[in-house]
């Protein structure tokens, strides 16, 4: 697989995106190799129970996009968010199940905008979807499910904001 490669259009993807757009949602991206995929990560510090190394804290919440040698033979682009270990975040008193069905049932207003996608799955992963894997809009496809991320970012913070331990 050439990673190089996909690094690359998914850098340049986010480079056409405003910092404003994701500055107005407090999201921040890492683009990068993870378990042998080309992977962009969108997520925000403060979803993670370690604000030093969000991407590495046990527990984290994040959006992803990755392209693998699997994925690349499959002819797809896959997607998912990602709820791991939300029992650990700092401040919050939740269950990982209780926190997906809660996501989940808000999520379904906004399902018909995600290509492909799925919730019937455990509670680490909130849902996951696929694009088709064509170089010539791979880009595109790339921009669109980030923004797409963003009108549903704020569902975990509303869900987070039920399971706060110190509101008011």
């Amino acid at each position: 697989m050439d990673y190089a490669f996909y690094l690359k259009e998914f850098n340049t993807a986010i480079e056409v995106i405003p910092k404003e757009e994701f500055e107005r949602c407090s999201l921040e991206v890492a683009i990068d190799i993870v378990l042998e995929s080309a992977a962009l990560k969108v997520y925000k510090p403060e979803w993670s129970g370690d604000l030093k190394s969000p991407l590495d804290a046990t527990g984290r919440i994040f959006f992803s996009i990755w392209i693998s040698d699997q994925s690349i033979k499959e002819g797809k682009v896959y997607y998912n968010i990602h709820a791991l270990k939300v029992r650990t975040l700092k401040n919050y008193s939740i269950s990982s199940r209780k926190f997906a069905q809660d996501f989940r049932n808000e999520f379904v207003k906004y399902q018909k905008d995600w290509p492909n996608v799925s919730v019937e799955y455990g509670p680490l992963t909130l849902m996951q979807g696929w694009v088709d894997l064509k170089i010539e809009n791979l880009q595109e496809n790339v921009q669109k499910l980030v923004r797409n991320f963003f009108k549903v970012s704020s569902i975990i913070d509303r869900v987070l904001a039920q399971y706060k331990k110190d509101k008011i």
